[in-house]
């Protein structure tokens, strides 16, 4: 990677943090659960992995120790450092808490900032700088009688130190502020133990079991795993085949994560056997050539797996922490594989995004839809001649003496039209019937139609995954309580404007006369009639009752205001309606969508966060195919350097070139030189998964190395 792409990489996936941040799922689409889920896990990641390591590419490589319930994980941990730092759980689930492990020199490196912001931190004494401290007085626990599939005193469960409260304190920091910023509270706890014997540039967590019935502990299991630039997986002889840590081997398969298996609790005598079996699975998955480090079935001595039985373990670790071309393949592979799987996953994020916009989209348009269908039916209903009958229409026909006028029908129009004109210039009072029976039908289908559209769109809300969890009962089934009342208020208001209409146009001086004769009041009535017959649409005797009475409105507001002025009236009059009707229906829909906005305002479109991902795989292979300042590509040092001036080769860390960590500065892991390979175990080629052309990262391959470091020589 050279100096000027990591920037840009780090810039890249910044925005890319900042665009899964801002994704937001609150409604229950089918995707919205499991993308919520991978969102954090991706934040996670972020935040604990490869944000730190590509800002400080030198830190010291994070090991994750992880696996099932009773692999022996806490007790492999302590036998590595000769100490009982991690406190094997005889109960399940535990609830101790995971454990990292440094050098002293590596404070640095494991600080908050660094290493998992998430998780609040208690540093235990270091060992050996203080009488009494943990890791110093913990007693031995030596079951080995229990039961063969767990090794007694190293059922670890979750891993984790016992706490001391007089050995422990909170690390100022510890917490990230917005996520996890209760981590403490919850469980969510890491402790740092600080200890000579573990090499420098190497840091070690013990995990939660990966399959712990606390689904808490699985989630920080697997947080853990995915912060590590190397996964040292422990299953045991009777429990490899199982399919949960396999779940997670295949996640490393996809990440391509620097990965070791240690086959724990092995029957001496089958060992090549059980070590074959299980390269043979893990090459079927995508994982050959990992290598398989065997702990045999042995007796434990205070407590502690004898040194010859982790050698295995030891050596992978030290070379990891030892050897520049091994620490800068690992790295280099688990975070490369990150940035791109970070980049693929995060497609699945943006997908689901795109599924909350629809399915906002989609509850909005099923109210729209159903209200507006209920104001098309309104406007309808009152141009068509329904309000044309019932009440209204005996109301109408009390106003001019319809009755009599049919049985004069002969007598002609002319004759019914002087009757109109008598009832309506004083000679005989309007039936103020009329008005009331207009308001109440007018109101009555307003309720209706507001009702019909509460129940469709409260039903296609509750058959939507996204919208039934929105409801919160049968309240948005019906109608407003009050909406009767406010749909009079309305229909009255309507009136007066058909009043005013009236009173405006015969304003004009040819027309004063005219209007004065029959009285505003009567116009009115007659202009609401020929709104409620204005499109037509009766059919049988409702041609010659309604039809006629709809007729004679219309022939008598012609005679006042003219053709044209009364087609103009009934329009604008029919609009005004249409336009209370809409009001009212839009105060309605209003219910859905006071339930609904709040949610669909944090939604966005996947499309910032797919551009996102997609200059991240962009600054990423431009890293990739850059060459490396001072580094050759595969991590190897520069053709006629030293290997070990290599190590801190990597740009953008920001720290002036480092030495490389020398195999005396301090007692390192227990075991560690004991098998005479980094990579042993008690199979071979088999065992080990891999091929001793594939262990050779400088000139000699691993043997010749380690054989150089055990001489007193430099790597």
């Amino acid at each position: 990677m050279s100096t000027s792409d990591a920037p840009r990489l780090v810039d890249a996936i910044v925005d890319l943090r900042q665009a899964l941040d801002a994704v937001a799922l609150p409604l229950a689409t089918p995707s919205a659960a499991p993308a919520a889920l991978e969102r954090r896990r991706l934040l996670d990641q972020l935040d604990d992995h490869l944000l730190p390591r590509l800002r400080d590419p030198d830190a010291a490589t994070l090991v994750v120790v992880g696996g099932s319930t009773g692999a022996g994980k806490s007790t492999l941990l302590n036998s590595l450092l000769g100490e009982h730092v991690s406190t094997p759980g005889v109960l399940r689930p535990t609830t101790r808490s995971p454990v990292l492990v440094h050098h002293p020199d590596d404070a640095a490196d494991v600080d908050p900032a660094r290493v998992l912001p998430g998780l609040a931190r208690v540093r235990e004494h270091d060992i050996g700088a203080a009488p009494g401290g943990p890791g110093q007085d913990a007693a031995p626990v030596d079951l080995r009688d229990g039961p063969p599939d767990e090794r007694p005193g190293q059922k670890d469960g979750d891993g984790g130190i016992a706490p001391d409260a007089a050995a422990t304190r909170p690390e100022p920091g510890s917490t990230r502020h917005g996520r996890d910023a209760g981590a403490a509270t919850h469980g969510r706890v890491l402790r740092t133990v600080a200890s000579p014997r573990m090499p420098r540039g190497l840091a070690l967590v013990d995990a939660p079991d990966v399959d712990s019935v606390e689904e808490a502990n699985r989630d920080l299991a697997a947080q853990l795993l995915r912060a590590a630039d190397a996964w040292l997986f422990v299953t045991t002889a009777a429990r490899y085949a199982d399919a949960v840590p396999w779940e997670l081997l295949a996640e490393a398969q996809r990440r391509r994560t620097h990965l070791a298996l240690v086959l724990d609790r092995v029957d001496v005598g089958t060992e090549r056997a059980v070590a074959d079996d299980l390269a043979r699975m893990l090459a079927d998955r995508g994982l050959a050539g990992t290598p398989v480090l065997v702990v045999r079935e042995v007796a434990l001595e205070d407590g502690l797996l004898p040194e010859p039985d982790v050698a295995p373990v030891a050596d992978w670790l030290t070379a990891l922490a030892l050897d520049p071309a091994e620490r800068a393949r690992a790295v280099e592979a688990t975070r490369d594989g990150a940035v791109l799987d970070v980049t693929v996953r995060s497609q699945d994020v943006a997908r689901a995004a795109d599924d909350q916009r629809e399915a906002a989209d989609r509850l909005r348009a099923a109210v729209t839809a159903a209200y507006a269908a209920a104001r098309t039916r309104v406007a309808e209903q009152t141009s068509d001649g329904t309000m044309l009958r019932g009440e209204v229409l005996a109301r109408w026909q009390d106003v001019v003496g319809t009755g009599e006028w049919f049985r004069r029908l002969e007598e002609g129009v002319s004759k019914a039209r002087d009757r109109i004109v008598e009832a309506m210039t004083g000679r005989r009072a309007a039936d103020p019937g009329l008005a009331q029976a207009v308001g109440h039908g007018v109101t009555a289908l307003v309720v209706d139609a507001a009702e019909d559209a509460a129940a469709r769109a409260h039903a296609d809300w509750h058959h939507d995954p996204a919208g039934s969890g929105l409801l919160g009962g049968l309240a948005l089934s019906r109608a407003s309580a009050d909406l009767r009342v406010r749909a009079e208020e309305q229909v009255r208001a309507w009136q007066g404007d058909v009043l005013e209409l009236v009173r405006g146009e015969g304003s004009g001086r040819r027309a004063t006369a005219r209007a004065l004769s029959f009285g505003v009041n009567g116009l009115g009535a007659a202009l609401m009639v020929a709104v409620f017959a204005s499109t037509g649409g009766l059919t049988g005797a409702e041609v010659g009752i309604v039809g006629g009475t709809a007729l004679l409105a219309q022939r008598l507001l012609e005679a006042v205001f003219g053709d044209e002025a009364v087609r103009r009236l009934t329009r604008t009059a029919h609009e005004r309606l249409d336009a209370r009707v809409g009001a009212l229906l839009d105060v309605e829909a209003a219910r859905f969508g006071a339930v609904l906005e709040p949610l669909a305002a944090r939604v966005v479109d996947g499309g910032a966060l797919r551009s996102r991902a997609a200059l991240v795989e962009s600054a990423a292979r431009a890293a990739a195919t850059a060459p490396a300042g001072g580094t050759a590509p595969g991590g190897a040092a520069p053709a006629g350097g030293d290997a070990g001036e290599g190590a801190s080769g990597v740009a953008g860390s920001g720290r002036p070139p480092q030495a490389p960590h020398d195999a005396a500065a301090g007692p390192g892991l227990r075991g560690a030189g004991a098998s005479g390979r980094p990579r042993g175990s008690t199979s071979e080629d088999a065992a080990h998964g891999r091929h001793a052309a594939e262990d050779a990262g400088t000139a000699g391959g691993l043997r010749g190395w380690w054989a150089r470091v055990r001489r007193g020589g430099r790597a």
